[in-house]
């Protein structure tokens, strides 16, 4: 890595972490809310509320938004802190009560507090939140609303009210950890919530708990069966996402199971007559690309980089380059000087493209740095114009296989279809475990696990290698067979001391096709043993892989490839009965 690469990484890294350092910089968390609620029988309902905020960094205070409903009103309100000197400041705002809490370290309210944890606690009296049909009466609350700015850790809830008999129903359910009522009190605990998130109940009591109730909502109307509809809808609505859910957490199964029914309708290889064990000789007369895409590279039919790098080995064997090595003074390393020497009518479509690929890379005098190719490729648009022509050069060696193209060697409608299950697969495991999350699901776990399953199971099908489950002709079958024998034979050291190749003409074949196999190291490493005079023989074949060409292709177009690339504010779920009730309202640290 060069001087301006580790620049470029250090700029980056400072930036990133400045960038954690600001967003971190002050942040709060509000780990737990007690809510204790009185219902009087006059219809005033008092409210305490007591929020255990943890901040970090330095704050002015915290605030709280009740919204106020048409003939509701908030009064007497009071507010205390443990951990923190509080001031109170209230005001009216659009249907709301905003009320804004300074929070001081000091008694002088001189110094803002910071990295501390303050309990705050608000009480009020709220009129007309009480609703009275002529046959029952309401309470209709929200915990927790869809206006805060953090998630809440818990709650813990206590209603007390002026008689027994209360009927009480949360939603949804699934946030409820505990639920209990000893006569006139009631008491309840809630697992974490979410700032987005909506939870609340209805409270059903006897009407004539409230003989008196001048600060109740009035109707003149039974609804009771009214308030029990919408509540069982509630649920039944809840019970039917539940199941939905619980059948689509299910489905993902069937993508292993698709891939089976793929594989037995595409997968299946024909059967070939052929016995050999190995094949010393070039199994077929085809360029190295063609060998690459047909048998080394993982999508069948494409060739990828190596089947790229053996045809600039090709070419340099065909003389049209030519390579040198230079030493460089100021890193001390050896580097491959590639120098263009113009196309002939020899060429093949395939290898006159990849000619011109690097020659579009060149210095103006016509070489070409090997080790400077990576930093040319840093630039985004050289990056992507290297991609592209690649991309075309790919598209040329697949149809230079024959007039239907690598189809004739080997149908890939198999891969085709699981690479779109596979998509499918992740796209429905994502949506699966999104909505489970939006929609407060029952059971939860099993659409996660369902989601995750289907997530992971579709990326290994998608990274498969396309010949499970597609599958060659007979004539692609033979072409595999032979040349995967020949790559035997290349990678047994053993089988090429049995059978030395008997010119340097047939080491550089062996090198160029080892290439294209994967297995040029192989073959290097047997030359070194097996022909040892090889490299007495001055050849630009042999510079390449002596002063690690490959290396230099391989950082190139990684380095090239990656710059290339590079609820609604409903009660809690039930109605709106007659305009009572509160919604939660909202919260928040500044």
């Amino acid at each position: 890595m060069n001087n301006k690469k580790i620049l470029k990484v250090i700029i980056l890294t400072l930036i990133l972490f400045s960038a954690l350092a600001i967003v971190s910089a002050n942040s709060f968390t509000i780990n737990h809310d007690s809510i204790d609620l009185t219902v009087k029988d006059n219809g005033i309902l008092h409210v305490t509320e007591t929020l255990d905020y943890k901040f970090d960094g330095e704050f002015n205070g915290v605030y709280r938004d009740l919204t106020i409903r048409e003939g509701q009103t908030i009064k007497n309100i009071n507010v205390t802190a443990d951990g923190a000197y509080p001031v109170l400041k209230q005001e009216d705002q659009d249907g709301n009560k905003h009320i804004t809490i300074y929070l001081y370290a000091d008694a002088a309210h001189t110094q803002k507090i910071k990295d501390t944890t303050v309990k705050v606690s608000l009480d009020y009296d709220f009129t007309n939140v009480v609703t009275l049909y002529n046959d029952t009466a309401l309470l209709q609350y929200n915990l927790w609303g869809e206006k805060w700015e953090q998630d809440v850790g818990g709650i813990d809830l206590t209603i007390h009210t002026p008689g027994t008999g209360n009927t009480i129903y949360f939603t949804p359910e699934n946030l409820i950890k505990s639920n209990n009522t000893d006569g006139n009190t009631i008491t309840a605990t809630t697992d974490s919530i979410s700032k987005d998130e909506v939870c609340g109940f209805v409270l059903l009591m006897p009407l004539d708990d409230f003989d008196n109730a001048t600060y109740a909502k009035k109707i003149n109307e039974n609804g009771k069966e009214e308030v029990l509809k919408s509540v069982n809808d509630g649920k039944g609505w809840e019970n039917l996402l539940g199941t939905i859910f619980l059948v689509l957490s299910g489905i993902p199964i069937l993508i292993p199971i698709s891939g089976l029914v793929v594989y037995l309708l595409y997968g299946r290889e024909p059967k070939v007559s052929y016995d050999g064990i190995y094949e010393r000789d070039l199994p077929t007369n085809d360029s190295p690309a063609v060998v690459n895409a047909l048998v080394s590279s993982s999508s069948v039919g494409m060739p990828d980089m190596k089947g790229f790098e053996a045809t600039i080995l090709n070419l340099i064997d065909k003389k049209v380059l030519n390579l040198e090595k230079q030493e460089n003074v100021e890193s001390d390393d050896t580097d491959l000087i590639l120098i263009f020497n113009g196309i002939t009518n020899e060429l093949s479509d395939s290898e006159t493209k990849a000619y011109r690929i690097l020659e579009g890379f060149s210095d103006d005098d016509g070489k070409l740095n090997l080790s400077e190719l990576d930093d040319k490729l840093s630039d985004s648009f050289n990056a992507s114009l290297f991609s592209q022509q690649i991309d075309y050069w790919k598209s040329i060696v697949y149809w230079e296989m024959g007039e239907n193209g690598a189809e004739d060697y080997f149908i890939d409608k198999g891969p085709e279809l699981m690479s779109a299950i596979g998509f499918f697969g992740i796209f429905f495991g994502v949506v699966l475990i999104a909505l489970s999350f939006f929609l407060g699901i029952k059971n939860i776990l099993y659409p996660i696990i369902g989601g995750i399953f289907s997530i992971v199971v579709s990326l290994i099908m998608i990274f498969v290698p396309e010949s499970v489950f597609g599958h060659y002709t007979e004539k692609g079958k033979l072409f595999q067979l032979k040349w995967r024998n020949f790559k035997k034979f290349l990678t047994d050291n053993s089988l090429i001391k049995e059978h030395p190749p008997e010119s340097i003409v047939i080491w550089k074949k062996y090198l160029i096709y080892g290439t294209a196999l994967g297995v040029a190291d192989n073959v290097y490493k047997s030359m070194k043993i097996n022909a040892p005079e090889v490299f007495d023989y001055s050849d630009d074949l042999f510079l390449y892989h002596r002063y690690d060409g490959s290396a230099y292709m391989a950082n190139a177009y990684s380095i090239g490839n990656q710059t290339s690339s590079s609820p609604s504010s409903d009660f809690g779920g039930f109605d709106d009965f007659g305009g009572g009730g509160f919604d939660g309202g909202g919260g928040g640290a500044f």
